[in-house]
């Protein structure tokens, strides 16, 4: 095994990892999730561009008569990156106590502020940083204000 399928198991192994704990082990976290709002998805270019290096590579292992490990290994890379890219939606999990965003959990008690824009972007102020939110459907704004209406 050379040093590049090695470089490609980790990569899987991580990719893996994410997607595992963004989509099961995040919503069993810090109890129950109460509501669960899909975001905008964002940087499509950058990932289909590392979709198309992928390619380039697996095409460039091929044609140069590589392994056929390390072209699995490029396509299994390039199927798991199109899921976490494309088929997954980033999210908003809200709980009893605080919310993830970006995979980190925010306690309610370190908001400050909260604004909506005139573009559809939810504003939330925390001590030292402002998160800008993006919803996919503009209902969704309705439905956490609803939330933080009945939960506050």
């Amino acid at each position: 095994m050379t040093l590049t399928d090695v470089a490609l198991l980790v990569l899987i192994f991580l990719f893996l990892l994410y997607a595992v704990y963004d989509e099961i082990i995040m919503s069993a976290r810090n109890g129950k999730t109460l509501l669960r709002v899909n975001l905008r998805r964002r940087n499509k270019i950058d990932s289909l561009i590392f979709v198309a290096l992928l390619a380039i590579l697996a095409y460039k292992n091929i044609t140069d008569h590589g392994t056929a490990f390390t072209t699995w290994l490029l396509c299994t890379l390039a199927i798991i990156v199109i899921y976490v890219f494309y088929i997954r939606w980033p999210k908003l999990l809200f709980k009893a106590e605080g919310f993830y965003y970006g995979n980190v959990f925010i306690l309610y008690s370190r908001i400050k502020n909260m604004n909506l824009s005139e573009d559809g972007y939810l504003v939330i102020d925390l001590e030292k940083r402002r998160l800008l939110i993006q919803v996919a459907r503009m209902d969704d704004l309705d439905d956490i204000l609803k939330f933080f209406v009945e939960h506050q």
